[in-house]
C-alpha cells in the first residue's frame, strides 16, 4: 500500500512538474505523445476508483502478479481504445487542464487507496482480488508508466528506487525468472515488456529468458 502511494505520487508529480512544451514530445508508448500518456493516467486513476468502490464475494481469482494478462505482442497505438485515448487528450486542448484533471482524479485515487482495507475483496475485469493485491498490480503500472513519461524527457524526475525495485520484482514473478544481476532495474523494465529491445551482449546475458520476451502486460 505504501508503494502504491510513493509510486502514484512521484508519477502525478512528474506530469505536473512538465513545462507546456513537454506535453508535446513523444512518450515512451508507441503511438502516444506525453499529452496522451497523461490523459491514460486519468483513466487509470478512474479505474482505481471504480475498483475501490466495488465490492466483490467469494475468493480471490487474480492476485498481483496474475492480475496482468501477458502476450507477446507490444502494442502499435492503433486500437480503438489507444485511438480514443488521443482524442480525448487533444479535447484538453491546454495542458493546464490536463494537469488539473489528473491531480484532482488522481489525488482522490490516491486517497481511496490509502483508506482501503489491504483485506478486502474488489470486482474488476470480471475477476476477484484483495484489495492490497490490486493496488500491488498498480506499483508496476505506474512504475512502467513513468518510464514512459520521461523516456524522452532527460531533464524529468524518474520513477522511486523503490518502486523500480519492486517492480522488477514483480516481472520477475511473471516471467518466472531472474533477470541478470548486471541489469539496472530500469534495464530489466524496459527490455523485459519490449519497450527497449536487447542489445545483443544484453541478449546474450539473458540467455533462456530472452526467447521469452517480451512480456506485454494488458
Amino acid at each position: 500500500m505504501t508503494l502504491f502511494s510513493t509510486s502514484w505520487a512521484a508519477l502525478r508529480a512528474a506530469v505536473a512538474g512538465l513545462p507546456d512544451d513537454d506535453f508535446a514530445r513523444p512518450s515512451g508508448c508507441a503511438g502516444w505523445l506525453v499529452r496522451d500518456l497523461a490523459c491514460h493516467l486519468v483513466i487509470d486513476a478512474q479505474d482505481v476508483l471504480i475498483t475501490l468502490a466495488t465490492p466483490a464475494e467469494g475468493e480471490p481469482t487474480r492476485d498481483a502478479l496474475t492480475y496482468w494478462e501477458v502476450s507477446r505482442t507490444p502494442p502499435t497505438g492503433d486500437d480503438d481504445l489507444d485511438a480514443l485515448t488521443v482524442r480525448l487528450a487533444a479535447a484538453y486542448q491546454e495542458p493546464r487542464l490536463l494537469k488539473f484533471h489528473l491531480d484532482d482524479v488522481g489525488s482522490a485515487a490516491g486517497r481511496a487507496a490509502g483508506l482501503a482495507d489491504p483485506g478486502m475483496r474488489v470486482g474488476t475485469r470480471d475477476q476477484v482480488l484483495t484489495a492490497g493485491d490490486y493496488l500491488s498490480a498498480y506499483v508496476l503500472e505506474w512504475t512502467l508508466h513513468h518510464l514512459d513519461l520521461v523516456a524522452h524527457l532527460p531533464h524529468a524526475p524518474g520513477p522511486p528506487a523503490a518502486s523500480l525495485a519492486r517492480s522488477r520484482t514483480m516481472l520477475e514473478g511473471i516471467a518466472g525468472a531472474s533477470f541478470p544481476a548486471s541489469f539496472s532495474d530500469t534495464d530489466a523494465l524496459l527490455t523485459g515488456t519490449g519497450r527497449r529491445a536487447p542489445s545483443d551482449a544484453e541478449r546474450a546475458r539473458l540467455g533462456e529468458l530472452a526467447r521469452r520476451l517480451p512480456l506485454v502486460l494488458g
